[in-house]
């Protein structure tokens, strides 16, 4: 399940549209929007990169597998930064790849 953290600053007026993103994220890693949780944060502030100042501070959290090399995933991480730009919106992207056998999930109860 890929995660995808957007921290963006409170006083940020451009909108972020989690659903549009959320579409181009499953399109992008191959995912399904089930499977695919997105979460933004508001934050007071944060420091600067030295870099071009960003809208977004963008961490995902992916599983690792063997098709996912550093190639394949250095492109989609491309891919997300320019998903983000057609929204106008700067992102610093950083992705970190886990083993499956280590990650655990606990979803709620289905409704009745």
């Amino acid at each position: 399940m890929p995660l995808v953290e957007i921290f963006a600053r409170k006083c940020m007026a451009k909108p972020i549209p989690l659903s549009s993103l959320q579409a181009s994220m499953c399109k992008i890693w191959g995912t399904t929007p089930e499977t695919t949780k997105l979460i933004l944060s508001r934050v007071e502030d944060w420091t600067t990169s030295g870099l071009q100042d960003e809208d977004c501070y963008v961490s995902i959290r992916a599983k690792g597998t063997e098709q996912r090399t550093r190639e394949i995933v250095l492109d989609g991480m491309k891919q997300v930064s320019d998903a983000f730009s057609t929204h106008d919106l700067v992102a610093n992207v950083r992705l970190e790849t886990y083993e499956g056998a280590r990650y655990f999930h606990v979803p709620p109860p289905m409704k009745k």
